[in-house]
């Protein structure tokens, strides 16, 4: 069979069943098995399928994924959301529009924690949102505050995200990749706390009153706990103490005890958490299983290879190609899950980003970026469906001040993308790289 006729049965297979609604993770398997079954034999490709679905999941590193999603699980119904909150409001309580500029840092905080976007716009719009109804906040601008924020969590360690992109990049740092997460991460909540200030501003919006619940040292005190997560798990990760996934067991057992301290979670709760985590960790593996299988059967036929061909014959000009690469890869974004996104498109674009000087620490920064701005665009952005719903105004009412958030945001990818120090100053400094 030629390339030209493999590379469309594979993408034609997989955007049929897609777009008629079957899950991700079994449309990807399906079609890889359809477009083997164009070159090999049944028996060759139930063979090389089960394998490569048994190997893709076959790390170590991997052992951190469920284990992070369960430390942010608990987190997410251990009352450290409420915690954060206060502290959010306490430190950006003077600026306009502060009710929404609380839910910003929020996020960058809570999803730094959790390592999830939905698990972010969930907890912290559901904590503010009622809060900004009360003082009259304009439903969409809240909204769209929330949602344009919500996935720095997956820039901003502990994420899972990295360590996927570690494990299909051929063993990148994972500490190194935690350390260059950070720059583009808060570039990204502070790119939408200028533009929720700056609406706030035309919107003639002033500053929240500030109704907290004790002494303002009594609210640093108790987000401190919370905010010690961070620095016992990455410096931990950093220092050497442990690996990313036995610091992902740290954070678990870590956020336990803070919830019994807290005393906000239950014995039939966690029953519930770890029921609901090992679900979502199901979800993921078999994403990565089905991905690895995708990966073979294009590396098989050559697809990666001939799509960097194809770019290259293009032009030979970096700034084109990265352009290229950061257009496909959001339109990518919109309609993918993270995990999926990065495990397909890693072997086809980091060998063309590398040979134009991008390192592979940069081009997982970027990649993941990039998947950041796609679960927010409309139409079918997960984070925007979450948002909209925590905040209970449609798609076509929060679309017009998402806008200019999105507009931003695509400077700040743009910056990651063409300055390297962004995502490589941090890891220099620390001797990581």
């Amino acid at each position: 069979m030629s390339l030209t006729f493999v590379t469309i049965l594979l993408f034609a297979v997989f955007g049929v069943l897609l777009f008629a609604g079957v899950p991700i993770s079994v449309s990807i398997l399906a079609s890889s098995i359809v477009t083997a079954l164009s070159s090999l034999s049944w028996d060759q490709v139930t063979f090389i399928t089960v394998q490569k679905m048994c190997t893709g999941v076959e790390s170590f590193s991997l052992l951190a994924v469920p284990l992070f999603i369960l430390a942010g699980n608990i987190m997410n119904n251990g009352g450290i959301a409420r915690r954060l909150v206060n502290l959010a409001q306490l430190l950006v309580g003077k600026v306009p529009g502060s009710m929404a500029q609380a839910n910003i840092l929020g996020n960058m905080l809570f999803g730094a924690l959790s390592g999830s976007s939905v698990a972010a716009a969930s907890a912290m719009g559901g904590c503010i949102a009622p809060i900004e109804e009360e003082n009259g906040y304009d439903p969409a601008y809240s909204a769209a505050a929330n949602i344009a924020s919500a996935p720095t969590g997956l820039l901003i360690p502990p994420t899972s995200a990295f360590i996927v992109y570690s494990t299909v990049a051929g063993g990148v740092s994972i500490s190194t990749l935690f350390m260059a997460g950070y720059l583009p991460g808060f570039l990204m909540g502070g790119a939408c706390m200028l533009v929720a200030f700056i609406m706030a501003k035309r919107m003639g919006m002033k500053p929240t009153p500030i109704k907290l619940d004790g002494s303002i040292w009594k609210v640093v005190w108790d987000a401190i706990p919370s905010l010690l997560l961070i620095v016992i798990v990455i410096g931990g990760i950093v220092g050497g103490a442990f690996t990313a996934t036995e610091g992902a067991g740290v954070a678990v057992l870590y956020c336990l005890i803070l919830s019994i301290v807290y005393k906000s979670i239950t014995f039939k709760s966690f029953m519930e958490i770890l029921l609901n985590s090992a679900k979502t960790s199901g979800i993921i593996l078999f994403l990565i299983s089905a991905s690895s299988a995708m990966s073979f059967v294009m590396a098989y036929a050559g697809i990666p290879e001939a799509i960097s061909n194809g770019l290259l014959s293009l032009t030979d000009n970096k700034y084109i190609i990265l352009l290229l690469m950061n257009v496909i890869l959001l339109v990518v974004g919109m309609f993918m899950d993270i995990t999926p996104a990065i495990l397909i498109f890693t072997p086809i674009f980091l060998p063309i980003a590398m040979k134009f000087g991008m390192s592979d620490i940069q081009f997982g920064v970027m990649l993941i970026f990039n998947m950041c701005l796609g679960n927010i665009t409309p139409p079918v952005g997960s984070v925007l469906f979450v948002g909209c719903g925590i905040g209970h105004v449609t798609i076509e009412q929060v679309t017009p001040k998402l806008v200019p958030y999105f507009v931003v945001l695509v400077i700040a990818l743009l910056m990651v993308t063409f300055i390297p120090g962004i995502s490589l100053w941090i890891p220099q400094l620390l001797g990581l790289i």
